[in-house]
């Protein structure tokens, strides 16, 4: 193991945590919903491994294990009044080999970053955690609150660890002050006209639904087919899902973040974001007084929505941040290539905005199929989570964490795109947030569940800066 560093710079922490996370990616703690393709002795090849490597950590924290291959730790600080929950996961996502460059579980390190899936999403965020403890054992530090770690090992698949975590700490009488999960980071290329980094904070996530689609009819030999069967009617669903995207919107999140990056965005983007800030389209509805009504919102709410349009006619990741998103990501037909469907169905993956709901989702798709004939269920799914304030300390306390290890970052609050084992927190508690404390490119960001991701030496050595500090710098 290398020796801890005798400086706490960024620098000489990215270099000593880089090797730990090396030597973890190395470890295929691949998740899966079938249970048979679940590798167990990795999983347990990677709790050793965290003994080995974070020997402070193990002689000081309690650790029990949770959901099978979960792991909750205690740290006990010098009050119990406002204990805090920093949060990660284990699993990572299977990988198509043929799509890397490389062995996508070598964890190399070269060109100042580390290599192999798991890098960004999320044993990056695992280690920070862990080396900002372990540094801060090896000085003698006591928290000032007791600290819990809650690493699950089936976030990708949405398992049961983050909730069996939640009901041990219930058990325990525990209210988490805080609780932080992965989720945002500190992004490049993010937002159209902001050229500064944006360090997002995740205070909110989406809902997620998995949606079948499924249609049968007469099957048979391909030598004499029918019009209008299965597929067909399959295939016309899907182009009329993919043809009428849901609606666009500005839930208070993102209300808010636009309000935050609207002094620093330029060009056209940030002529119009200027205009609408003074002119009070971009601060969440106050609603009016009892029985008055909100004439500022009833002003504005044209121009709001003339910007949601906007930034939904944009890129992707922007056009995510203000609808309901559908991906059709499965389709199965017949058996064979020279065998008629009997039936076809297609999954669909919806991530679903604030304000939304399951029901409404699964409601406005059969309506855009207009097929009977064309089934469509909800398999497995969440509504959207809470919104956690910011007014608080606990997200100013992010934001002084945030500005020690990216100075230059803007701190803003968004509504994470994706899920995460926070939801099943944010569920019982109120101040939940999803940040991950690492600067990413586009091009990582994208690399998330595909290839090539990889997590730079310094951005890693940022993150356990972050972490230091948060724990630093909690409330007595």
């Amino acid at each position: 193991m290398t020796a801890l560093p005798t400086e706490y710079k960024h620098e000489t922490l990215g270099a000593v945590a880089a090797e730990r996370l090396s030597a973890l990616v190395r470890i295929p703690t691949v998740s899966s919903r079938d249970e048979r393709e679940v590798d167990h002795a990795a999983f347990r090849r990677f709790a050793d491994a965290l003994r080995a490597v974070y020997p402070r950590v193990h002689s000081v924290l309690e650790r029990e294990t949770v959901g099978g291959h979960g792991l909750l730790y205690r740290w006990r600080g010098a009050s119990e009044t406002r204990p805090v929950v920093l949060m990660a996961h284990q699993d990572v996502v299977p990988v198509v080999a043929e799509d890397w460059a490389g062995d996508p579980f070598s964890g190399e390190i070269r060109d100042g970053a580390v290599h192999g899936r798991g890098t960004l999403d999320d044993k990056g965020s695992l280690v920070a955690v862990l080396d900002a403890v372990e540094t801060l054992l090896a000085e003698g530090f006591t928290p000032p609150q007791d600290v819990w770690l809650s690493f699950g090992a089936d976030e990708e698949v949405g398992g049961t660890c983050a909730q069996v975590a939640v009901d041990g700490l219930r058990q325990h009488g525990i209210t988490p002050w805080l609780v932080l999960d992965e989720g945002g980071a500190v992004a490049t290329g993010a937002f159209p006209g902001v050229d500064a980094p944006i360090a997002v904070v995740g205070v909110a996530e989406k809902g997620i639904a998995d949606i079948e689609l499924v249609t049968t009819a007469l099957g048979g030999h391909a030598s004499t087919p029918a019009r209008g069967g299965a597929t067909a009617r399959l295939a016309r669903a899907v182009v009329r899902v993919d043809r009428h995207p849901f609606p666009t919107s500005l839930p208070a999140p993102t209300v808010e973040m636009l309000a935050t990056l609207a002094p620093h965005a330029v060009g056209p983007i940030g002529s119009v974001l200027r205009l609408l800030l003074r002119l009070g389209a971009l601060r969440p509805s106050a609603g009016g007084a009892p029985g008055r009504p909100d004439v500022v919102g009833r002003l504005t709410a044209p121009l709001r929505a003339l910007l949601a349009r906007l930034l939904g006619a944009s890129d992707p990741e922007t056009s995510a941040m203000v609808r309901t998103t559908v991906a059709v990501t499965q389709l199965q037909g017949s058996p064979g290539a020279n065998v008629v469907a009997a039936s076809a169905r297609a999954r669909l993956n919806v991530r679903i905005a604030p304000g939304s709901s399951v029901d409404a989702v699964v409601s406005r798709l059969r309506r855009v199929v207009r097929d009977p004939a064309v089934s469509v269920t909800a398999i497995a799914s969440d509504d959207p989570s809470p919104v956690a304030p910011t007014d608080g300390e606990q997200f100013a306390l992010l934001r002084a964490a945030v500005g020690e290890a990216y100075p230059e970052a803007v701190v803003t609050p968004y509504v994470m795109l994706g899920s995460s084992d926070a939801r099943r927190f944010h569920a019982v508690w109120p101040h939940v947030y999803r940040f991950s404390p690492f600067a990413m490119t586009r091009e990582q960001r994208w690399s998330i569940h595909g290839a090539g991701e990889h997590l730079t030496v310094d951005a890693l050595g940022r993150g356990v800066v972050f972490y230091r500090t948060l724990l630093r710098i909690l409330p007595s």
